[in-house]
């Protein structure tokens, strides 16, 4: 089997998409050991499933997709909801798992069992599926998040953190034990509990940008509220950077070292494009527009530090807000850029 702790030399370069203004596609230019290391990869049509498949796709690692309708060779039909033959995930070196209901959207009771079971019950399917087969692969990756804490004020959460309450608190402490066949089979387990994703390709960043370019952009509720974000540049680094590290196993803050304030935030962003920011929401007309989903996802605070990815040795190549928003929504030029990874 392949060791992925034997990857040396890593150089990553972001090459900017000549098709459209909004579109980036990002090339890694990875020099493992073994270049045709196998990689399964659910969720990958997504944002941060697409970012990773070309990124390692361009760096010569044989990518296979786990999708509910299969297309092509290099992929695997399954249903999150019924288990997973194990010969039929055999012999990869690395399982990334990042499947999931959206949780974007007024949670009624159908929606909110939506997202619950297409991550609780695929995980634990795909997990136990893995366990068993006779080719194992020496790491599963699996999503979580940081809804994992719960709303927490200004206290700063790392992945020692107790989960906080509610349901996508709730969600995320399942989703991650679901895990635990692929585990206790011996295989290293890590959940990436991932913050607010930035990208202009999607995700929350892309939602705002409408009404922050038309000048009708402002806090969310009162702004205090602590926002912990990733580049998704530096996601789709952070998550190759765990895959090959073996030293990392279990809960793993994906955010920048820099939280802030919804305030904060929403101040950048006007700066960056050159717009003010007067019209605030407040927590009532959150409420009101997205129901629970506004106390759990828009106003709840979570300060989370990246305590286990720092101390591995991952470098940040964003980790200001300012910087990333600014490299985020800039004309692309297509020059591309470099930087390296642990």
């Amino acid at each position: 089997m392949r060791r992925f702790g034997s990857i040396i030399a890593l150089e990553i370069r972001l090459v900017s998409s000549q098709q459209t203004r909004e579109m980036r596609r990002f090339a890694f230019t990875i020099r493992p050991v073994h270049a045709s290391a196998k990689v399964l990869i659910s969720g990958s049509s997504g944002l941060v499933g697409s970012a990773l498949v070309s990124a390692l796709s361009a760096s010569g690692y044989e990518i296979t997709r786990l999708v509910r309708r299969a297309v092509g060779a290099n992929a695997i039909q399954w249903s999150p909801a019924q288990p997973l033959s194990p010969p039929s995930v055999a012999g990869f070196d690395a399982v990334i798992h990042l499947a999931g209901e959206s949780i974007i959207g007024r949670w009624t009771a159908a929606k909110k069992a939506a997202i619950r079971d297409s991550r609780i019950v695929g995980t634990r399917n795909l997990a136990i599926a893995l366990a068993s087969t006779q080719q194992p692969p020496r790491v599963l990756v699996s999503a979580s998040a940081i809804g994992y804490y719960g709303h927490r004020g200004d206290k700063v959460l790392d992945e020692t953190s107790l989960p906080g309450n509610g349901f996508l608190s709730d969600v995320c402490r399942e989703w991650e034990a679901a895990t635990e066949p692929a585990a206790q089979a011996g295989i290293r387990t890590v959940q990436m509990r991932i913050g607010v994703v930035l990208s202009s390709q999607g995700g929350a960043l892309q939602k705002m940008l409408l009404p922050f370019r038309l000048g009708l952009g402002g806090n969310m509720g009162n702004g205090q509220q602590w926002w912990s974000w990733i580049d998704l540049e530096d996601l789709v680094g952070a998550a190759i950077h765990i895959m090959k590290s073996d030293s990392l196993q279990g809960a793993v803050n994906m955010v920048a070292p820099g939280p802030v304030r919804n305030a904060e935030f929403t101040k950048t962003l006007a700066k960056v494009l050159s717009r003010p920011a007067i019209f605030p929401m407040p927590a009532f007309a959150a409420r009101l527009a997205f129901g629970q989903m506004a106390d759990e996802l828009l106003l709840a605070s979570q300060r989370v530090e990246a305590a286990r990815l720092l101390a591995s040795g991952y470098r940040f190549l964003r980790p200001e807000l300012r910087q990333s928003l600014k490299e985020i929504l800039k004309p692309r030029s297509g020059r591309p850029l470099s930087l390296h990874a642990q």
